[in-house]
């Protein structure tokens, strides 16, 4: 029986192909617009993800409050403490520095070129690891005798030396008011696709260079900022106990209480991110579904305009034998239909522009089953929905007056 009534229905569509087509429109644009946002919020969520992981996921940033008025000098970090911090936790940090940065022009023969700085440990390269193309990484011997040796990006090199394999080569700059003549020792590249370095800042007039960090800790050896990772291996709920641990730490190391001092860590930065994308996608989401109610109405409207043109077909059935609830399921069928119809193609639709434009950012496109599920699901439940009153107008037709309509 539901096989026949779907025959009949799919026969009432091709017999008005155009009029069908223009009543699932409303439906198609929904769906589509549905998926596609959806789909779309997922893909940014997804690559904010890839970014927090790339930059690492436990990295933490660790300094005495911004609102705190009364700072002292012994609320700096020294090179002693971060050892002690480092000794304390043991394996539970990977990696520990002062988040030593500086930008400042470098010149090489006429070439002038403006770096920003970043001092680092001679492990930083275990939790964030680039491709050296030449030379060599720093080492120990680097950091712990402030040698003036850096690691230039690949492009900065180019730039700077008009080559890539500088190895070898120096320039001079001027840090805090010390002029230094760095020497080459490295090359690197970290591949970041175009979304990463739009987010991630700078400019092709800008350059990039590692750097002891023990070169920049200035004055005196004391600084801001307690920069560290912890291991990977931990999960979630150690991660947090871990942060709330080291609070505690430092603030009884400080001589003062916890909340006088401020953590950032790229966990809840991601947490919040992502509650935010999640937030917007819902919200644009649900007002792009405004457009299917629109187009439940259109398949109301056309049913309704279908049940009066085939009133004497009506007649005839209930004339045959028809029970009341054939002719009901027959109109719901034919609603359902058209509105599932309308849904798979804005399914298509949708994840069509979802993976365009994933294409052309160079990003994977995320399109969840489940939400395909639900769009196919809720346009059948729209289609019936709307599709009941003009069924139900159809099969309480007196058979009588249906067969005298002309």
């Amino acid at each position: 029986m539901l096989f026949e009534n779907m025959k009949m229905a799919f026969a009432a569509l091709r017999a008005n192909k155009m009029r069908s087509f223009l009543t699932m429109l409303g439906i198609i644009i929904g769906i589509g617009s549905v998926i596609s946002i959806v789909s779309i919020g997922d893909t940014m969520r997804s690559m904010f993800s890839s970014i927090y992981k790339d930059i690492g996921i436990t990295q933490s940033y660790l300094c005495i409050g911004y609102w705190i008025d009364d700072v002292r000098e012994s609320d700096y970090f020294t090179m002693d403490e971060l050892s002690r911090v480092k000794e304390v936790f043991g394996d539970e940090i990977s990696y520990i520095d002062s988040s030593a940065a500086a930008s400042a022009d470098a010149r090489a023969d006429r070439n002038r070129l403006k770096i920003n700085f970043t001092g680092i440990d001679y492990n930083y390269q275990n939790v964030q690891p680039v491709n050296i193309l030449y030379g060599r990484y720093l080492n120990k011997g680097d950091v712990a005798g402030r040698r003036q040796s850096a690691v230039l990006e690949a492009g900065s090199a180019r730039r700077l030396f008009g080559t890539e394999n500088a190895v070898g080569r120096t320039f001079r700059t001027e840090i805090y008011g010390n002029v230094h003549e760095f020497t080459v020792v490295g090359v690197y590249e970290k591949e970041m696709s175009a979304f990463q370095k739009l987010l991630m800042g700078g400019t092709d007039d800008e350059g990039e260079a590692f750097i002891p960090w023990t070169l920049l800790t200035w004055p005196n050896d004391s600084f801001y900022y307690c920069h560290l990772f912890a291991n990977e291996t931990m999960s979630t709920d150690e991660l947090n106990a871990f942060y709330d641990e080291l609070v505690s730490y430092v603030a009884r190391m400080k001589n003062r209480e916890k909340e006088d001092f401020y953590l950032q860590t790229a966990l809840g930065e991601m947490d919040q991110v992502d509650s935010i994308m999640a937030g917007l996608s819902m919200a644009v989401g649900g007002i792009a579904a405004i457009s299917l109610i629109v187009g439940g109405i259109g398949i109301m409207n056309i049913m309704l305009v279908s049940v009066t043109e085939r009133t004497r077909e009506i007649g005839i059935r209930k004339a045959l034998g028809a029970r009341t609830r054939d002719v009901l399921i027959q109109f719901l069928t034919e609603s359902a239909i058209l509105s599932a119809c309308g849904g798979i193609i804005g399914i298509l639709l949708g994840g069509g522009i979802v993976f365009a434009a994933g294409a052309v950012m160079g990003v994977t496109a995320v399109v969840r089953p489940g939400v395909i599920l639900l769009a196919v699901s809720f346009s059948a439940v729209v289609g019936i929905f709307f599709g009941l009153y003009p069924a139900s107008k159809a099969a309480k037709s007196d058979p009588i007056i249906a067969l005298r309509y002309e």
